[in-house]
């Protein structure tokens, strides 16, 4: 049974739960661990077989640890079975919801030079209710902008969990 280790990077937890889903999946055939890329370098990547990393977007940019987290282990990354997913609220368009076209994923491979063997593009979460007094209307307005929901009331799911599930059995070996 392949050891596997899912590393997220999350700003409000919704990644976190993404990751927990592919954790379920997959946890009939494999071990997994699942870890915070802040909690990452405590573990040996080496006694790992698969890594799977999943990281959200905010205002556009990914977290600089996940960068950080990449260039520090970027051979032992290229020598396992690996993966990578994006987050983001622009993959709630058809038109961007793929690897090849999904404007963060590209930024991502662009910037980390890193090829993980699986690619993967997941819509978001909003949650205005439970965003800061400033969050909340800077995203509102981005939301105005891409003609996205602006009702700071509610909370907006956009993930297509069947995809995250298709996407985790592709990693079962």
């Amino acid at each position: 049974m392949p050891n596997t280790l899912i590393v997220y990077s999350s700003v409000d937890g919704h990644t976190k739960k993404i990751c927990d889903k592919i954790e379920m999946t997959i946890a009939n055939s494999d071990r997994v661990e699942t870890v915070s890329i802040d909690d990452v370098y405590n573990k040996d990547l080496v006694t790992y077989d698969k890594i799977i990393i999943g990281a959200s977007i905010r205002y556009g940019n990914y977290r600089p640890s996940l960068f950080q987290f990449i260039t520090d282990n970027k051979k032992i990354l290229e020598s396992k079975m690996s993966a990578f997913f994006s987050v983001n609220i622009v993959a709630r368009k058809p038109e961007k919801n793929s690897p090849d076209t999904n404007p963060y994923m590209k930024k991502f491979l662009k910037k980390s030079s890193w090829e993980p063997n699986y690619l993967g593009v997941f819509a978001g979460r909003l949650d205005f209710p439970n965003y800061k007094f400033t969050d909340k209307y800077i995203i509102k307005f981005i939301m105005w902008m891409t003609k996205g929901p602006t009702d700071t009331t509610k909370t907006y799911e956009f993930t297509d969990w069947d995809g995250v599930d298709a996407f985790a059995k592709k990693l079962i070996s």
